[in-house]
């Protein structure tokens, strides 16, 4: 995975209105989450706000990063668990972050990529992708920026779903039915067939 570092502030006020002062200073209330539990077992939140400027980069991008944030010159490895955005204007409102170690496995999304030139388009049909990303279970030293799959041998008709992937170190946490990619029948390809078996 792709690393990048944000640099931020322990804060001391929460609340909403404490939230709405730091978004008009172009601060993004956030808040990390790690091993430590409260009285309740329930994991216990470190409150710190982050310059827009600098957590945008790791928000508005199809990569995901693991986020090395310096909180008050304390370093932190961690992924972006939930974003809160604007209804109407999609500005960030809040970010949560979920600290990570090298033998703690995570799950995320990681980008899906298509591989090779499909039987099934040769043959005129269309390939469409279905889902974006696929859910992944690995530390975080083991997950790939992107999952590349091989759609050579896609005949018409025919799709590929998550249960008949693998990857090397990876669990697939997707469902096993869920459809990554298909080759769909188009006009040109019903044509292209109906003239094979009209020459047969």
């Amino acid at each position: 995975m792709r690393e990048i570092t944000i640099n931020g502030q322990k804060r001391e006020a929460t609340g909403k209105k404490a939230s709405k002062m730091m978004r008009k200073e172009g601060l993004v209330p956030c808040n990390l989450y790690g091993e430590k539990k409260d009285g309740k077992g329930l994991p216990e939140a470190v409150a710190f706000s982050v310059p827009f400027t600098e957590i945008r980069k790791a928000v508005y991008t199809p990569h995901v990063y693991v986020v090395n944030i310096n909180l008050d010159g304390k370093p932190h490895k961690a992924i972006i668990k939930e974003l809160q955005f604007h209804p109407t204007t999609d500005a960030l409102l809040h970010a949560d972050f979920y600290e990570v170690t090298e033998t703690k496995p995570i799950t995320v999304g990681i980008p899906v990529k298509l591989n090779g030139l499909a039987q099934g388009v040769r043959d005129g049909g269309k390939l469409n992708l279905s889902i974006r990303k696929i859910d992944v279970t690995a530390p975080y030293g083991k997950i790939p920026e992107i999952l590349d799959i091989d759609v050579t041998n896609l005949a018409l008709g025919k799709a590929i779903k998550v249960g008949e992937l693998s990857f090397e170190g990876l669990t697939l946490a997707t469902p096993a039915q869920v459809v990554v990619c298909s080759v769909k029948e188009t006009r040109a390809s019903k044509s292209a067939a109906a003239a094979v078996e009209a020459a047969q």
